[in-house]
């Protein structure tokens, strides 16, 4: 096989039979994918289920804690964990550019294969193209994912009442300060990791750990960060929500970079971090299930949810004991995140 990708890769001929069989079934190798059907049979438990659909063009596609390959698993399965769902399968499609190097997509490849089997999934179906070089940037992914939500459980971004509390799984902006580390070539000392990881099983023992009705809601703080979400809560469900900046998990490398470029962690991405919002009587239990998981050690309330007597808004306390409204993100401040 030619050591770079070639527009005869999509051809759907020999060639693109070698790459599937050479790349993508090393790693990927399951009962369900490896019959190559034109779809896959799934054997799914009767009652609701959950589905959603992720596209992928992070740059660049290797950074420090992940690359483009396993964050397009852990975003799809986190976006099914937000609603209580245990992810089972997904789907994979890739958009390769010609000239891409083999060794970078069996990479590529490798990620995927290694992130699925930590987050207990199977790759059901895949599809590759090949597009012209320069009509891509190295490899694009997209991703569907379908998951098992089990019963009892009802999760929903309107469900936030006041005197609920507002947990995050961890520190904020890990994510978006690596990427942009990785592009600019700042000259830190300190190496600054993505926190791209699946969060089904922080979701599933904490649902565990208390009365379903007791947790309202989960959200991945992915683009927009922290601040974006809240606001989209305080939106949905007609609330105020006040966050104490002394409280806020924060990396020091991480307050470092956001103090010398001017930025807000509150607004930076993650990939491996979530917000719930917890009744008060489930809120200590809630808290100690996240930091009994691998990604949720930092685990730790951050405010609270109050009537929007002012109208929806989220309000930070400062170290200080003033305040200011937090407004959602407008512009991009750093494009191509995931």
């Amino acid at each position: 096989m030619n050591d770079k990708i070639l527009l005869d890769h999509g051809s759907g001929g020999l060639a693109t039979r070698q790459l599937i069989e050479d790349v993508f079934l090393e790693h990927l190798d399951n009962p369900v994918l490896s019959r190559m059907e034109d779809s896959a049979i799934l054997d799914l438990p009767q009652g609701k289920v959950a589905f959603t659909t992720d596209s992928f063009v992070i740059d660049p596609i290797f950074f420090p804690g992940g690359d483009i390959g396993s964050l397009s698993v852990h975003g799809t399965v986190n976006d099914l964990a937000m609603q209580g769902a245990k992810p089972r399968y997904l789907s994979l499609g890739l958009i390769i550019e010609e000239g891409l190097e083999l060794e970078t997509l069996k990479r590529v490849a490798a990620s995927i294969g290694q992130a699925a089997k930590v987050a207990g999934v199977l790759i059901a179906a895949a599809d590759t193209k090949v597009v012209g070089k320069g009509q891509a940037d190295k490899i694009f992914i997209n991703t569907s994912g379908i998951g098992v939500v089990p019963e009892r459980i009802d999760l929903g971004i309107q469900r936030a009442r006041p005197g609920d509390v507002v947990i995050v799984s961890g520190s904020i902006g890990d994510h978006g300060a690596a990427i942009l580390l990785a592009r600019s070539g700042l000259p830190f000392h300190a190496e600054i990791k993505s926190d791209s990881a699946p969060l089904a099983d922080l979701v599933h023992q904490a649902l565990s750990a208390v009365e379903p009705d007791a947790i309202r809601l989960f959200r991945d703080a992915t683009r927009g960060g922290v601040a974006t979400v809240l606001n989209e809560i305080a939106l949905a469900s007609g609330v105020e929500i006040e966050i104490d900046e002394g409280e806020i998990p924060v990396d020091p490398d991480v307050g470092m970079v956001c103090e010398l470029l001017g930025l807000d962690p509150l607004y930076l991405a993650n990939e491996g971090k979530c917000v719930a919002v917890v009744s008060p009587e489930g809120a200590s239990r809630v808290l100690e299930a996240m930091r009994g998981t691998s990604v949720g050690r930092a685990a730790r309330i951050i405010g609270e949810v109050k009537e929007a007597k002012g109208g929806p808004r989220v309000k930070l306390v400062t170290r200080v004991g003033g305040s200011r409204i937090v407004p959602i993100l407008s512009g991009e401040p750093l494009p191509r995140i995931c």
